[in-house]
């Protein structure tokens, strides 16, 4: 008898065993075979993609974790496709090096890019990539830097209509150099299979500007964020994957602004220690006047890029004067176009002596002034700004919280060559989506040439000078 249980309890697994076609769930297998149309076949457990091949891997998957490593050569690029028929379905990029505008390793190409590398050239480094239903997650180095749901209604242009789940074979190709990839593990997935951390609401795409810039792998871009208001690291990096995107997360280096202010180079050390894993860029911006007799260049230098502002200045009679604080601006005695007047030669000072990679929250006025924008912002008060962006290449923001510039003034700054960027100066966790920045692209005839990234710094050239009197 038990010779008999025996033989019918095997003949049951093996017929379950032939309806689920011999697939296993929630287990570990190598991925270690892939065809190439041209080469052949290749085994084993390390592979490289160089430019112009590409090689699919055996089998079908839907839900699935893929992990492994991925080596890559200077300004090499590849790309890790996945419910894929060769056309169809999404990638995966692979591609380190500086902040340049190119597309870092991790991105969800034209749908979530990402713009700083968690990785390095010459290193390996790992990395995971998961589809649980509609969700889709990407880490670099246990970092996750991609969590997008496809919404019901996906937004996608006719180049990337074919940008869909569904199911599909794991491909590797080639873009340029060579990227070899090691240890590929491939865990299967059921289709119940759920994210747990997916907890932000999808995206409608359907009315959505970001997704519209990702599809035309135009750079989105915040590089104005602080950590304030109630918003952390972990609440910034959520928004940022769920939006599309990419931060810049800046304290401030200095005294007088609000949030994590900084007050000399071991704090600025220690801060940069608790970012630099983080998957933002980082920045940080020069507050009040005193900043650049405060620190050293050595330590501001380790991040991606320094911004300042002129919404603290010296006054006319040499107060201290954040001017975004209504109860610390005083005339006294002086017009209000002389007024003006100061305020512009005190940008213009900032701007000349300050080694600062961007000028945001430009052209801020204080409340009184602000009423007549246009009226105060002359063309002569603007080319004086402007000449000096020029002069020292710097970067000019355009502010989404304040809506400055003017889309007049950003359209004269990029007649002259000006290079923009976009921020926000949030003070809580409720800050938008650039809308004001993508709808300047647009109106002003911005294109990705027009954008500034940190390898075009030259703060560290620039002599410190000391110019105001305290």
């Amino acid at each position: 008898m038990a010779n008999k249980a025996y033989t019918i309890l095997i003949a049951a697994l093996t017929a379950l065993w032939g309806l689920t076609g011999c697939v296993r769930y929630d287990i570990a297998e190598p991925l270690n075979r892939f065809t190439n149309s041209e080469a052949g076949v290749a085994d084993g457990s390390e592979i490289t993609a160089n430019a112009g091949t590409t090689w699919f891997a055996d089998g079908e998957y839907e839900n699935f974790i893929l992990t492994g490593q991925a080596l890559t050569e200077k300004d090499a690029e590849a790309a890790l496709l996945f419910h894929t028929d060769g056309q169809s379905g999404y990638e995966v990029a692979f591609r380190n090096g500086p902040i340049d505008g190119t597309r870092k390793s991790g991105s969800l190409t034209s749908v979530r890019n990402l713009y700083r590398s968690l990785a390095e050239d010459g290193k390996w480094f790992d990395f995971e990539i998961a589809v649980r239903g509609h969700n889709i997650s990407v880490a670099i180095n246990d970092t996750t830097v991609v969590c997008y749901t496809e919404p019901e209604h996906p937004y996608r242009t006719e180049e990337h209509a074919g940008q869909l789940l569904s199911r599909g074979s794991v491909a590797l190709r080639g873009i340029s150099g060579n990227v070899t990839f090691r240890n590929l593990q491939m865990t299967r997935l059921r289709k119940n299979a759920v994210n747990e951390a997916d907890t932000m609401p999808r995206i409608d795409e359907q009315n959505d500007a970001v997704i519209r810039f990702q599809q035309q792998d135009f750079p989105v871009i915040d590089y104005h964020v602080h950590l304030k208001g109630g918003l952390t690291k972990e609440m910034a990096q959520a928004m940022s994957m769920n939006y599309g995107i990419n931060y810049g997360v800046a304290p401030n280096a200095g005294e007088g602004g609000v949030g994590r202010m900084l007050a000399d180079d071991k704090e600025v050390y220690e801060y940069y220690n608790e970012v630099k894993d983080m998957p933002f860029l980082r920045g940080v911006q020069g507050e009040g006047r005193k900043w650049t007799a405060t620190f050293s260049q050595e330590a501001l230098g380790v991040f991606d890029y320094l911004f300042t502002d002129a919404m603290t200045i010296i006054d006319h009679k040499g107060r201290n004067s954040r001017i975004y604080r209504p109860e610390e601006v005083h005339y006294d005695g002086v017009t209000k176009e002389q007024y003006m007047d100061h305020l512009v030669d005190q940008t213009v000072k900032i701007l000349t002596n300050e080694p600062a990679d961007i000028y945001a929250n430009p052209t801020f006025l204080p409340d009184e002034l602000n009423e007549a924008y246009a009226q105060y912002w002359t063309d002569e008060r603007v080319d004086r700004v402007l000449d000096v962006l020029v002069q020292y290449n710097i970067a000019l923001e355009i502010n989404a919280r304040y809506k400055i510039p003017s889309l007049d003034i950003i359209r004269k700054a990029k007649a002259r060559g000006i290079k923009f960027t976009f921020g926000t100066n949030n003070v809580d966790a409720d800050f938008g989506k650039l809308e004001y920045c993508l709808q300047a692209v647009k109106e002003c005839g911005l294109t990705v040439n027009d954008l500034w990234f940190p390898t075009m710094s030259v703060r560290r050239e620039r002599e410190v000078v000391i110019y105001n009197k305290w």
